[in-house]
């Protein structure tokens, strides 16, 4: 390809397309949820979905097959398909809907890359170019991008892909078909510079400029799981305003520099009638996305069949006016327990309000809205604790001592600390500690360097093996204690667990403090307008107890980054604790009274025990109805504990379990220990629902924790700031979940992780290999979405459930280019909560459309009589 024909800023424009379509994947310490279709965004899913079945053969919808079963399980109907054919504006009829369900689906097959037009046998192997491609290409990066795990490592100054050149050159196990020195001169040939080799390659294949950006979008696809981590490290230079990190750039010009060199290896000039069908590429796009519609129509039906059943009930529910006559006629609750809005949260926020009356729960965001990082006291490391779309502004970590007051508390000296003494709270932990945190660690390092040191290996083996035998014994025994954690390593008895904690050095860190405070206790939603403080306000974080399983951070907190919310919580709670900053608050318009306590949690969605840190605020001056309040919730959690137990056991199997509470609490609590357990729970598995509304809407719901529930009143938030929060951060941290789940089910070899039994850990974070090589696999392993007879999530987009004016809603929308992407291009369902008129609306592009049963879509017309027939929900 001439230059004439692809110009430099068309290649740039080329190559920032092909980038921008790869969906970052966080490594293993900080998995969270992602959506994997994220940077297609900007077109319509149905769109995007053909789109991504012409680069990548990959599918959006379930085979024809499902849809199928679901109709014969009566999991749909004829309804559903009438009221969604009204949605998209009658484009296909329910009788053709009806009668595709008996035929197979249009075939999605991928463009060919080069590695597709070689035959397996030209190299003689068993597997074919494309498999040995992604293998070399996957194990280059996993050896350049280690730190944590290989002892010997690249020299990565030179950058991936000169450094891939290089080893390329030196590689003897590749078997080339003209021989390997035929092919070292076109290796060495090879450009230096990414830009310049993709340049060159492209003029080689001859694809015209319509063509390259597709073209170079299925190249990266083919190597996608780490394209995703490339992606993800472009992320965080972006997140920290650092330079731009190209090394996404890198990996497809050393993808594509293997488009070129197998035929010139093969001696294949490029097929000109190969050339066409990617010039078609378009075409063939809009071919299959019109193919396609019926399967969305299904997919649509499926949704409206789970959505309008909620959607009665949360219209029925605001006619219910049991709740509101309590609430106003009730005295102060004894505890108002703030939960986060991951969908496990929700079968317990039941148990516990039906436990004891007098507690209220609401739902906020898990890191509650702290942008902090954390850094364990004597250690290196610091960890986001917040959801991956925003960056931490402050650091959080044991043993920080201020000057403007303690809460009330001793503190702890250093010589305290050496002796053993009982004092420490947290506070004052001090260069003692420190110092034993950083001996205890470099022990453990030397310790793992002598067992995987080359020279020393075996020697240790025969020396030291027999000494692993009662640890393993241990570990294969059944256990229902605690796993000991990393952060604790080297901490004293009485120090293990220490509070983290905010510095607060001077006055102006006090009122830039007051200022954050009040904005999350604010968007929380406290003081409630009716009830105000209660007496014990719980802070609960949670996080999942599992062993043995690299993906533990998966089923932590998607909003503290892939950990357990403990820490948020506990700084949050010795904040709120803070006389200064209670000063400071009252100060601005915020009182928190002085007989209110804030005190931390952790629920542990394992084994649904949660914990509560009161060693954090044991000396803060408890009064009478907070004390009475902390008595009254241990008891309440211990019951919402068994109660939520019984309720998930037929998801474990252990329903002949679920009438004896202490036999289900030990095998549960054994589970969570069991190195062999592959599935420890289910995480977020079925999600399907975003409800933001107050919680007296769904309080008398069985929600099944298949939504998350994130409270909100809009009569607080006449300027709609609070809601612009919800629908900029939680609402697309949901999307993410969601279609992260959605993606595995449908397609777990692309976007999935395979089976879990086989993985191996590549760089000691980044990620893990199904087998040993491959592509880095990316999102839920199959045992975390299948029991083994069925599915056990049901991909289907989220319903976002609002209680808020239209007017709100709308202005958001038209000034948040993400969100209207999300809403008008169909990833998710937004739906709008009419308290006033007790009904609820579907968004549509031609209007809001009541979504209730009772009038149905098809008959609803705008003020002027215009039928609403909305052309693009899907």
């Amino acid at each position: 390809m001439s230059t004439s024909v692809l110009t430099d800023s068309s290649l740039s424009d080329a190559i920032r397309t092909a980038c921008d379509r790869i969906a970052p994947t966080w490594p293993l310490d900080q998995s969270i949820a992602v959506n994997p279709y994220w940077g297609w965004r900007q077109q319509p899913a149905v769109q995007a979905s053909a789109a991504l079945g012409i680069l990548a053969g990959t599918r959006l919808t379930m085979p024809r097959a499902w849809f199928r079963a679901q109709w014969e399980a009566g999991r749909f109907g004829w309804a559903q398909l009438e009221r969604a054919t009204a949605l998209v504006g009658g484009s296909v009829s329910v009788a053709q809907a009806v009668d595709a369900l008996a035929a197979d689906g249009p075939a999605v097959v991928r463009l060919p890359l080069v590695t597709d037009l070689l035959d397996a046998a030209d190299w003689q192997t068993l597997h074919g170019p494309g498999s040995i491609v992604r293998h070399q290409i996957s194990q280059h990066c996993a050896a350049f991008f280690d730190d944590d795990q290989a002892r010997w490592q690249l020299d990565r100054r030179p950058g991936l892909y000169r450094t891939w050149k290089t080893q390329l050159a030196t590689d003897r196990a590749l078997r080339w078909r003209s021989g390997r020195r035929a092919m070292l001169p076109h290796i060495g040939a090879l450009p230096d510079a990414p830009a310049a080799l993709i340049d060159a390659a492209l003029q080689g294949l001859g694809l015209p400029r319509e063509a390259v950006a597709n073209y170079l979008s299925a190249v990266l696809l083919d190597i996608n799981g780490w394209a995703a981590w490339c992606a993800w490290l472009r992320w965080q230079a972006q997140l920290a305003k650092a330079a731009q990190d190209d090394h996404i750039v890198e990996l497809l010009a050393i993808r594509l520099a293997w488009e070129g060199l197998l035929q010139q290896d093969t001696g294949a000039a490029a097929d000109p009638a190969w050339r066409d069908r990617w010039c078609a590429a378009d075409a063939r796009i809009a071919e299959l996305a019109k193919a396609s519609r019926i399967d969305w129509l299904l997919q649509l039906a499926v949704e409206l069949a789970y959505q309008q059943p909620l959607a009665d009930a949360l219209a029925l529910a605001c006619t219910d006016r049991t709740d509101a006559s309590r609430r106003s006629n009730a005295q102060r609750p004894s505890v108002q327990a703030v939960f986060c809005i991951d969908v496990r949260s929700e079968p317990f926020r039941s148990a516990l309000e039906a436990a004891d009356g007098s507690i209220r729960t609401r739902g906020f965001a898990g890191f509650f809205g702290l942008p902090i990082a954390y850094r364990p006291i004597g250690s290196a490391l610091t960890r986001p604790q917040l959801p991956g779309l925003l960056a931490p502004a402050l650091t959080v970590t044991e043993g920080t001592t201020d000057d403007v007051g303690s809460a009330g508390r001793a503190g702890t000296s250093s010589a305290d600390l050496a002796s053993g003494a009982e004092k420490t709270c947290g506070i004052g932990l001090g260069q003692a500690l420190s110092r034993r945190r950083q001996q205890a660690l470099a022990w453990k390092r030397r310790w793992s360097e002598l067992r995987s040191n080359a020279s020393s290996g075996f020697g240790f083996v025969e020396a030291c093996g027999l000494a692993y035998a009662p640890k393993l014994v241990a570990d294969s025994l059944h256990s229902t204690k605690l796993l000991s954690r990393w952060e604790d390593t080297g901490l004293p008895a009485n120090a293990v667990g220490s509070a983290p904690q905010l510095p607060l050095p001077n006055a102006g860190a006090v009122d830039a403090t007051a200022n954050m405070l009040v904005g999350v206790l604010t968007a929380i939603g406290l003081p409630d307008g009716q009830e105000g403080f209660a007496p014990l306000v719980l802070l609960a974080g949670h996080g999942a107890q599992t062993a043995n399983n690299p993906l533990q951070a998966s089923l932590d907190c998607g909003a503290c980054g892939g950990q357990s919310g403990d820490v948020n919580a506990r700084v949050l709670a010795h904040l709120l604790n803070h006389p200064a900053l209670r000063s400071a608050l009252a100060a601005k318009g915020t009182t928190i009274p002085d007989n209110t306590r804030f005190i931390a949690g952790l629920h542990n969605t394992t084994t649904d025990d949660v914990t509560l840190y009161e060693a954090d605020i044991a000396g803060t001056g408890w009064g009478a109805d907070a004390t009475r309040a902390l008595e009254s919730l241990r008891r309440a959690l211990a019951e919402a504990g068994r109660r939520t137990r019984a309720e998930r056991a037929p998801l474990l199997g252990l329903t002949h379990l679920a009438a004896d509470d202490a036999a289900l609490a030990q095998s549960i609590r054994s589970r969570a220990n069991d190195w062999a357990q592959v599935r420890p729970e289910w995480g977020l598995a079925d999600n399907a629902a975003f409800i933001v509304a107050p919680r007296r809407r769904t309080q008398r719901m069985r929600l099944g924790g298949r939504s998350f529930l994130h409270d909100y009143d809009h009569r607080a938030d006449s300027e709609g700031k609070v809601l612009e929060l919800i629908m900029t951060a939680p609402m697309i941290v949901t999307n993410w979940i969601n279609l992260q789940y959605h993606a595995s089910t449908v397609d777990n070899t692309r976007y999935g992780s395979g089976n879990k039994t086989l993985h191996n850990v590549v760089g000691g974070r980044i990620g893990v290999f199904e087998g040993n090589g491959g592509d880095l696999r990316i999102g839920l392993a199959l045992q975390s979405l299948h029991d083994g007879e069925r599915l056990r999530h049901t991909p289907l987009r989220l319903s976002v459930f609002i209680e808020a004016p239209r007017k709100m809603i709308d202005r958001i929308i038209d000034r948040y280019d993400v969100v209207r992407q999300l809403v008008e291009h169909g990833w998710l369902h937004l739906l709008r909560i009419d308290a006033e008129q007790a009904l609820v609306e579907h968004w549509t592009r031609a209007g809001w459309q009541q979504a209730s049963s009772e009038n149905d879509a098809a008959d609803a017309t705008d003020e002027a009589g215009t039928p609403l027939r909305a052309p693009a929900l899907i």
